[in-house]
Protein backbone atom coordinates (compact mmCIF):
# COMPACT_ATOMS: atom_id res chain seq x y z
CA UNK A 1 0.00 0.00 0.00
CA UNK A 2 1.19 3.10 -0.80
CA UNK A 3 2.23 6.22 1.53
CA UNK A 4 -0.78 8.83 1.32
CA UNK A 5 1.69 11.94 0.86
CA UNK A 6 4.27 10.19 -1.12
CA UNK A 7 3.49 12.10 -4.22
CA UNK A 8 4.39 15.34 -2.89
CA UNK A 9 7.84 13.90 -1.74
CA UNK A 10 8.56 12.66 -5.03
CA UNK A 11 7.06 15.50 -7.00
CA UNK A 12 9.89 18.21 -4.71
CA UNK A 13 12.30 15.47 -5.83
CA UNK A 14 11.45 15.32 -9.52
CA UNK A 15 11.62 19.30 -9.84
CA UNK A 16 15.94 18.85 -8.83
CA UNK A 17 16.12 17.34 -12.15
CA UNK A 18 16.23 21.01 -13.54
CA UNK A 19 19.37 21.08 -11.36
CA UNK A 20 22.18 19.83 -13.07
CA UNK A 21 24.48 20.21 -9.78
CA UNK A 22 21.92 18.25 -7.76
CA UNK A 23 22.36 15.61 -9.93
CA UNK A 24 25.47 13.84 -8.87
CA UNK A 25 27.44 15.28 -5.35
CA UNK A 26 30.05 17.16 -7.00
CA UNK A 27 30.57 19.26 -3.89
CA UNK A 28 33.65 18.69 -1.26
CA UNK A 29 31.78 19.48 1.94
CA UNK A 30 28.89 18.52 3.31
CA UNK A 31 28.19 22.56 3.97
CA UNK A 32 28.35 23.48 0.48
CA UNK A 33 26.17 20.75 -0.89
CA UNK A 34 23.34 21.78 1.91
CA UNK A 35 23.98 25.08 0.64
CA UNK A 36 23.40 23.80 -3.21
CA UNK A 37 20.39 22.30 -2.21
CA UNK A 38 19.11 25.35 0.05
CA UNK A 39 19.84 27.75 -3.60
CA UNK A 40 18.04 25.25 -5.64
CA UNK A 41 14.40 25.24 -2.99
CA UNK A 42 14.89 28.95 -3.06
CA UNK A 43 14.54 29.10 -6.94
CA UNK A 44 11.59 26.72 -7.04
CA UNK A 45 9.71 28.56 -4.51
CA UNK A 46 10.68 32.04 -5.99
CA UNK A 47 9.46 30.51 -9.53
CA UNK A 48 6.30 29.38 -7.76
CA UNK A 49 5.48 33.07 -6.12
CA UNK A 50 6.47 34.62 -9.57
CA UNK A 51 3.20 32.91 -11.38
CA UNK A 52 0.88 33.29 -8.66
Amino acid sequence: KPLPKRWVVERTFSWFENFRRLAKDYEYTTSSSQAMIYLAFIALMLNKITFL
